[in-house]
């Protein structure tokens, strides 16, 4: 449980994880915007 806890306030992972989970939301918007500027040039 010690272990749990210790890697719970590690700043370190925790940068990581954010880090992840904002390319993959800037890469989704990416994706939306591209579908919606191919579907105008029909």
């Amino acid at each position: 449980m010690n272990m749990l806890a210790i890697s719970l306030v590690n700043w370190n992972n925790g940068i990581v994880m954010i880090g992840i989970f904002a390319a993959v939301c800037i890469s989704l918007v990416l994706i939306i915007i591209a579908f919606i500027n191919s579907e105008k040039k029909k």
